[in-house]
């Protein structure tokens, strides 16, 4: 969709549907007021017979506007008459885009960024009606013979007053750029395990190299990882006919001499466990075990595209975990690139296995901070639900920075302890450690493992599990962690 601030006066403005907020109480929003008084009293009339009594979400499309360049007009719900938290904002932004689907509307204009909102500004409620929009109108309809989409809006104004007007076209292309590495980000993830291989995940992050002047895209292939003794990564990879590929992102946009910020995202381009093999139900959910790795490229995209004074560097470890004639057995021991041996208990808990060998690879950057992001547990999903993702690190200043980031994207985050006691679970009779800590704190052990590898760098991980995708009759990628991500490298931006 094609996205616009705009300064017009309502009662002027020509669009297929303009979008009002109607609090509880009858009262309306100053939009819904103005746009009342041109209408000869539409809304009010609506509103005084009890057909939206204001309750945050809800909605009513009018569909005859008489006498105006205004056709339809959405009244949305946004319940009391008081500041809305951010995540009562979203939903009634999801309320409105959902609602307005189906109908035959081209055009919309939205004046929901004049509520007023107790975390964010006219820059952040703009950014939030794009991400909020652009997530609830993308399909997936790549591979589909008939391409039509049920909705079919192709633009949308911002309304914003004249003095609101710099904030809200600063939003406006933060909002884009966020919007369209979610997109990236989704896209990628949906793409069945068949088309979306390492190869081709690495071809799609050299394409994105040849958009910005910025970003150095570099794929280390299986011979190289073999010189750099990937003992680790190599052995998941020895079950597929994929070649394994380590993807590697370099954007410049900072001091020639600054520490990067490392972004790591597991990339198993498919997941059937290996020789521990998973149940049949549900596995074709696997294609999504490389959502990590297409949200370090929509991060990139993202911040290459609004140009931010940082250097980043993406890391993204692709592969596949079959079982085969070659494939890593239970009771193997491998040799990581750091040295340190592992037992493997579990060809199911591969991931790990590939981001502790890029965790090591990471330290050649001299990074200031690291943070890997990976569908790594199911049991992240039972602890935490489908609502955050779980946070674990080795820093306390880096995890708040991400929590404060995952507050201000409402991109949720909940952290879980990394204390000592955990890691006697990764104990191993044969080797350096375990790759699996047995049936308790699943999660929690899954990261006891990494941060042995993370122990010369301040160091985060985002279990991604219950958030990267939904499941179900809305089946598909979310996008996530690329807002929470996006906000915290834009809350990394040195201030002017």
């Amino acid at each position: 969709m094609d996205y616009s601030i705009e300064i017009t006066p309502l009662e002027k403005l020509q669009s297929d549907c303009v979008i009002v907020g109607v609090y509880e109480d009858q009262q309306l929003s100053p939009s819904a007021i103005a746009l009342d008084a041109s209408t000869q009293g539409i809304i009010s009339n609506i509103v005084s017979r009890g057909d939206i009594s204001g309750k945050n979400g809800e909605t009513v499309l009018i569909n005859v506007v008489p006498d105006s360049a205004i056709e339809r007009i959405l009244l949305v719900g946004l319940g009391k008459k008081e500041p809305l938290s951010g995540k009562n904002y979203r939903k009634a932004l999801a309320a409105a885009i959902n609602n307005l689907k189906k109908p035959q509307i081209k055009s919309v204009a939205c004046c929901l960024a004049e509520c007023d909102v107790t975390t964010g500004d006219w820059q952040w409620k703009t950014r939030q009606i794009i991400e909020v929009f652009n997530d609830a109108v993308y399909q997936f309809t790549h591979l589909k013979s008939d391409k039509e989409t049920e909705s079919k809006i192709e633009k949308v104004s911002i309304c914003a007053p004249q003095s609101e007007s710099a904030l809200a076209q600063a939003g406006l292309e933060q909002g884009r750029a966020i919007a369209e590495g979610v997109n990236l980000t989704k896209h990628l993830a949906d793409l069945p395990g068949n088309i979306c291989t390492p190869t081709y995940l690495a071809e799609q992050a050299v394409e994105l190299g040849k958009k910005f002047d910025k970003l150095n895209v570099n794929v280390l292939e299986e011979a190289d990882m073999e010189k750099l003794g990937m003992g680790a990564l190599l052995a998941v990879a020895r079950g597929s006919r994929q070649p394994a590929k380590l993807i590697t992102l370099e954007y410049q946009g900072g001091d020639k001499n600054g520490k990067p910020i490392v972004l790591i995202g597991k990339g198993l381009t498919f997941d059937a466990g290996g020789i521990s093999l998973k149940p049949g139900a549900g596995m074709d959910e696997m294609k999504y075990d490389m959502c990590g790795g297409a949200a370090v490229l929509g991060t990139l995209q993202a911040a290459a595209q609004m140009e931010l004074p940082l250097n980043i560097v993406g890391l993204i470890p692709s592969t596949e975990n079959l079982p085969d004639g070659n494939a890593d057995k239970p009771g193997d021991i491998l040799t990581s690139m750091s040295g340190k041996t592992i037992e493997v208990l579990n060809t199911d808990a591969e991931g790990r296995l590939i981001l502790c060998d890029t965790l090591t690879y990471a330290e050649r950057y001299n990074p200031d901070v690291v943070i890997d992001l990976a569908t790594l547990t199911g049991a992240c999903l039972v602890a935490l639900g489908r609502v955050p993702s779980g946070l674990l690190g080795n820093d306390d200043r880096l995890c708040n920075e991400l929590i404060a980031a995952s507050e201000t994207a409402t991109d949720s985050l909940w952290r879980l302890p990394l204390w000592e006691e955990y890691q006697e679970l990764l104990k191993s009779n044969f080797a350096d450690m375990a790759n699996i800590g047995g049936k308790d704190a699943g999660t929690i052990t899954a990261a006891c493992f990494l941060s042995r590898f993370a122990e010369n760098f301040r160091w985060a991980h985002l279990d991604i599990a219950g958030t990267a995708w939904r499941t179900g009759p809305a089946k598909g990628a979310t996008g996530r962690p690329v807002p929470l991500l996006c906000q915290y490298l834009i809350n990394r931006t040195p201030k002017a």
